[in-house]
């Protein structure tokens, strides 16, 4: 008996042994059905798969929105320019390359209609001769220019093409420090580029880039050949359109600036329009106040501009604002530097009356200023 029980013992063990090795290195052969396709045991757990999917964090909803309304520009011209990128305190992202009797440049830009109007800067195409605009899908074509303001640095352009793609215009009013952004453009020439970054500040201006700033700051890496192109949003909408970077350099370094979309698209209108920009003008020399103008004047308060000089014959020395006026408002709205005083002024239609409110040896004044037409200015080098 004992015998038996001991056989009996030896048996079964053999038995889970042989269902063990079996189980784990040929389980179809034990499992009910067809198993002549189905998978050996494996550890690992695949993860699910869709060609839908679109990982945590990713922007390539965004960039494809976008991307494909962005172009690379390229410029000719027959004769030699003074780069603006000479200036040492900022690189413009204009990238030209000398030869003796031929320029060329390269730049980017946003096409913002279906009709084939496209966005981008005023120094991209200054004084170009041939302008080759290369669409995302392949295409080129010559553009035409439709009008440039050099005093916001932008420029708009015309192809002829079916089928286009254009952006989707976001709101530059809405954007906030600490939102995400992306710079889509062609830097260095090296084809269509998406770098990713945030808001790094709203209003930058008195950087002695363009006579009108408003800019964005980004820290979305940028670099020549990135003018003209899109800032967007999460959203592929666009926010700003990519001008200038502080670089020592000539590369990024985290500091980009963009023209607000709201302000160059008002600024598109009028070309479009008019093919120029009309802009009211009064006539005076403002300064912000500082502490050398508070005892030149004799000021009582540091709030407000500054006039320190009038133009004869202007329309502020027609109503009768005089040197050591103090600019408080204009048609009720607050001036606190000279970049407001310039934005307030420029954007009264010339022919209309503007109501200045203004401060003269401490005592309150009110000034009504029939508005002229700003003289065209000359492009800055």
């Amino acid at each position: 008996m004992k015998k038996i029980w001991l056989l009996f013992s030896q048996v079964i063990t053999i038995l889970f042994a042989i269902y063990f090795v079996v189980a784990t290195l040929r389980p179809e052969w034990i499992k009910p059905g067809n198993h002549q396709n189905s998978p050996a045991i494996s550890v690992f757990q695949a993860a699910p798969t869709s060609s839908n999917s679109v990982p945590v964090g990713s922007f390539r909803d965004a960039a494809q929105k976008a991307a494909a309304a962005v172009v690379s520009i390229s410029t000719s011209q027959s004769k030699q320019l003074t780069p603006r990128s000479a200036d040492p305190w900022f690189q413009f992202f204009g990238e030209e390359q000398d030869n003796e009797s031929v320029k060329s440049g390269i730049g980017s830009g946003v096409i913002v209609s279906p009709q084939g109007y496209i966005l981008t800067n005023n120094h991209v195409v200054e004084g170009a001769d041939g302008i080759e605009v290369t669409l995302n899908d392949g295409r080129h074509i010559q553009a035409t220019i439709i009008g440039t303001d050099p005093e916001t640095d932008v420029a708009v352009l015309k192809i002829n093409l079916d089928n286009l793609p254009s952006i989707t215009l976001g709101s530059s009013d809405q954007a906030r420090v600490g939102d995400q952004v992306l710079a889509i453009g062609n830097p260095f020439g090296v084809g269509q580029t998406v770098t990713s970054g945030i808001v790094s500040a709203m209003g930058r201006n008195q950087l002695g880039i363009n006579t009108f700033e408003n800019f964005i700051q980004t820290d979305a890496a940028i670099n020549p050949g990135n003018s003209g192109g899109a800032l967007v949003d999460v959203n592929g909408n666009l926010l700003g359109i990519n001008t200038a970077i502080y670089s020592r350099s000539g590369g990024n370094m985290g500091i980009g600036f963009a023209i607000p979309v709201n302000i160059a698209q008002q600024v598109m209108n009028g070309l479009i329009q008019d093919g120029k920009i009309t802009r009211g003008w009064i006539g005076v020399e403002p300064q912000d106040i500082n502490p050398e103008l508070v005892a030149l004047f004799k000021l009582n308060n540091d709030q407000g501009v500054v006039i320190t000089g009038v133009q004869k014959a202007a329309p502020a020395y027609t109503a009768g604002i005089k040197p050591g006026d103090i600019v408080k408002k204009i048609e009720g709205k607050v001036v606190k530097n000279v970049s407001d005083l310039l934005q307030i002024v420029t954007s009264i239609k010339p022919g209309t009356i503007g109501v200045f409110e203004l401060e003269r040896q401490g005592a309150p004044v009110t000034v009504k200023v029939v508005v002229g037409t700003r003289p065209k200015q000359k492009s800055r080098q």
